[in-house]
């Protein structure tokens, strides 16, 4: 058995981002979050202001064993708009930003190489995705985890942005999408 990894990434709202990676193979946690600012220990109602620096954010434990990260990084480019700037549809804001956040320096060549397959597979488009990190992590509130299984299939706008992005997993990897 080999040890699970970390990986933490922001594509726009963390409750699109968390529900589809809920559903990858290889995936054991995925907790909802905010990196990349200068505030300590922000909330939501901060986050929001787009004062604090910070990206809504996912990190997702995994088994690398089952799930490489480059697999890891390529379903979270195929699975948010990686081309627009500090947005994701209605979501503006550098809260919103696309980015593959570093625990160190040893998976920058991996988040460099995903970025690049993509432009590669898309041509005529260029990923704004950032590269970011190392930085501290501060959890969510706890309304905000697993928010897609509770709250979120009541709420009008995930319910209009998270069945898409399910669909987005289900038909370009479905090879990685976890069973029932």
């Amino acid at each position: 058995m080999s040890d699970n990894k970390q990986a933490i990434v922001a594509g726009g709202c963390f409750w699109c981002t968390e529900a589809v990676f809920r559903d990858v193979v290889g995936v054991s946690e995925v907790e909802s979050g905010y990196i990349g600012g200068t505030t300590a220990d922000p909330n939501y109602k901060e986050v929001c202001s787009g004062n604090t620096g910070h990206a809504e954010a996912i990190r997702v434990t995994f088994d690398p064993a089952v799930l490489s990260l480059a697999d890891l990084l390529d379903v979270f480019m195929g699975t948010h708009d990686p081309t627009q700037l500090n947005r994701q549809g209605n979501d503006v804001g550098t809260q919103y930003r696309s980015a593959i956040f570093l625990s160190d320096d040893l998976d920058r060549a991996e988040a460099e190489a995903a970025i690049a397959r993509w432009n590669c597979e898309h041509p005529g488009q260029s990923a704004v995705t950032t590269i970011e990190g190392p930085a501290q992590w501060y959890p969510a509130e706890d309304y905000h985890q697993e928010y897609w299984e509770g709250e979120g299939q009541r709420n009008p706008y995930c319910l209009a942005v998270i069945p898409p992005k399910l669909q987005k997993l289900r038909k370009s990897f479905a090879g990685k999408v976890k069973a029932g």
